[in-house]
This record gives structure tokens, sequence and C-alpha cells, in this order.
């Protein structure tokens, strides 16, 4: 076996370097950080984000823009004109809706907006109307209901 392939016994290990013993001990007088400078100091490391003295980038940024309202309510949003994809004397759901692909999800607070023409009449279930769509809605024959 040569030399360079022992490995030392488990138990071994290393004395800690002492450094600020006098100049006889190889490691005085600097102790091994060299001369003056941020890193030769007691306490020299900065923290994460330190950039130098540099404006740290976390302070750069604008902080506390607004807030999430836990409390807010999606609506999917359909317009009148829409509704005329279905066949006259239809039943207009939510669930029919979704079907089309003109809602994302079935389980959200759906409105009729007033957009668009409808010349048929409809029988349309929603969560919400506005007053013009109502309008329209009724004025072409057709009945609102609110779910």
């Amino acid at each position: 076996m040569r030399q360079d392939e022992l490995k030392p016994p488990l138990n071994s290990k290393h004395n800690r370097k002492q450094v600020g013993r006098g100049d006889g001990s190889g490691h005085g007088t600097y102790s091994g950080r060299g001369c003056k400078g941020q890193k030769s100091r007691s306490g020299g490391t900065k923290g994460r984000g330190f950039e130098g003295g540099q404006l740290p980038l976390i302070q750069k940024l604008p902080r506390k823009r607004g807030f999430v309202n836990i409390f807010k309510i999606e609506h999917d949003i359909v317009s009148v004109g829409e509704l005329a994809i279905f066949p006259e004397a239809t039943e207009v759901d939510i669930e029919k809706l979704y079907q089309a692909g003109l809602i994302r999800s079935p389980k959200r607070v759906v409105k009729i907006l007033s957009d668009g023409e409808i010349h048929h009449s409809l029988v349309v279930k929603a969560t919400k109307f506005s007053r013009a769509a109502e309008k329209k809605i009724l004025a072409a024959g057709g009945k609102v209901e609110r779910t």
C-alpha cells in the first residue's frame, strides 16, 4: 500500500489554529487577516442582502403596495350577445354556459351584461343581471330567473 492511499485513523483530529499568540507562532500581529479593511475587523461580515454599502435591492423596491381582499367575489361575465348561440326557447342555466365555454367555472357567480343584441326568446338563469341586460332579454320575449 502506498503512502498516499493510507487513511487517517477514525479518531484523528486536527488542532485548532491558534492566532494572536506572538510573531513566533506564525499567526501573530494580524492573525492571518491581513491589514486594514472590513474583513480584518471583528464583526466584519455583513448580513444577507448587503451590497458593499450600496443601497440594497430590497430597500429600492416599494413596500406595502395595496392589499389582497380575501372576501372578493370573482364574477364570470357573459354578454347578452353571447347568448345568441343558443337556439330559441332554450333554458340557459349556469351549467349550459359552462359547457358552451362562456364561463370558467360553474361554481362562480355569473353576471349577464347588456353588450350585444338578442333577437329570440330564451329563459336565462344566472346569479345576477344588469338592468339593461334584463330589459333586452325581456324585450326579445324571454324570461329572467335569478339563482
